[in-house]
């Protein structure tokens, strides 16, 4: 049986920075706990505020949080409601043991990025939309880009409420996956049918940086 591996984890220390940024030998097992339930208690919140990743730095008794969204009003809320409230959430996961930084860098062409094509993909498969015009709509959104050289889409589960699940795919342009130095960026995200749960994959490769 084929073993596939992550775009992402692939690349780490060539074309890809580690999403956790620090150095403590002694207290490992409970940093990544306390990164887990960081990330798990952000991307849980509204699926509209497109959400691409969270990258988590510390450095003493200082953690610095950068969250990349490609709406980040929503986020922010008014006035800065919406990032109090998260700030108070984190403090309350962290049991105010650090002093908490929150960054918000908003994604400005979120057609090139692959997490949250992935996710608009989710909802309107979970509205119903046939998947191969989701498949097809987002392959010509991404690819009407100048900066994307190739993509793929892919979409499993239980199409059409279908008793066999299956895979489905579409791709144009150049993918290579197995070049280390490729900028290939990867989305997975998944739509909760009344039939199952459909997982949607997104590779997107890009022009060099």
């Amino acid at each position: 049986m084929a073993q596939s591996t992550s775009p992402h984890s692939f690349r780490l220390g060539i074309k890809k920075n580690w999403s956790s940024r620090w150095l403590n030998l002694k207290n490992t097992p409970q940093l990544l706990e306390e990164d887990y339930k960081i990330r798990k208690f952000i991307l849980k919140r509204d699926k509209e505020l497109r959400i691409e990743n969270v990258e988590i730095e510390r450095q003493g008794n200082s953690i610095k949080i950068i969250i990349r969204t490609a709406r980040p009003g929503l986020l922010i809320g008014r006035k800065g409601k919406g990032i109090e409230l998260l700030k108070k959430g984190i403090n309350k996961i962290l049991k105010n043991k650090y002093q908490v930084n929150l960054s918000v860098e908003e994604i400005k062409h979120p057609e090139t990025s692959a997490q949250i094509m992935a996710q608009s993909a989710a909802e309107d498969i979970e509205r119903r939309i046939s998947y191969r015009r989701v498949m097809k709509r987002y392959l010509s959104r991404i690819m009407q880009h100048k900066e994307v050289l190739g993509a793929k889409i892919m979409i499993s589960g239980r199409l059409d409420g279908n008793e066999i699940a299956r895979d489905e795919w579409l791709r144009e342009g150049k993918l290579p996956l197995s070049t280390l130095r490729a900028n290939i960026d990867y989305g997975f995200a998944e739509a909760h049918c009344t039939y199952g749960t459909i997982g949607i994959k997104i590779w997107i490769y890009k022009k060099e940086d």
